[in-house]
């Protein structure tokens, strides 16, 4: 199942968003616009979903989430851009990379409050 949205995910909608995967959450970030769009098995579906919304390609960016450990991932397809200056399918702008970690950690921020609550 894809859930785009601009808020935080639901424990429920994790739920949901782990069914392709099961330990890994794919997910593509409009970074200017503060929206998410995870779940699919390939970033490009989730990008194609920002992309019909009006976001702007030079603000998508794709990765992902490790449901075990919590890790953080910034490898996605898309992300292999080489007029944006990203010749890595990795986010290679500091900024751009610490802004997705940062929205990555809000979106997903219920099992981060989890694991600080054991």
């Amino acid at each position: 199942m894809i859930v785009t949205k601009k808020e935080p995910f639901t424990n429920e909608e994790i739920e949901w968003l782990a069914e392709e995967l099961e330990t890994y959450i794919k997910t593509v970030i409009d970074i200017e616009k503060n929206v998410c769009s995870a779940g699919a098995s390939l970033h490009a579906d989730n990008e194609q979903i920002l992309l019909e919304q009006g976001s702007r390609q030079d603000s998508l960016w794709g990765g992902g989430i490790d449901l075990k450990t919590l890790t953080v991932g910034f490898n996605a397809m898309i992300n292999l851009r080489p007029k944006d200056n990203n010749t890595s399918n990795e986010i290679l702008d500091p900024a751009k990379r610490q802004r997705f970690e940062y929205l990555m950690k809000d979106f997903f921020k219920v099992l981060y409050q989890q694991v600080a609550s054991e």
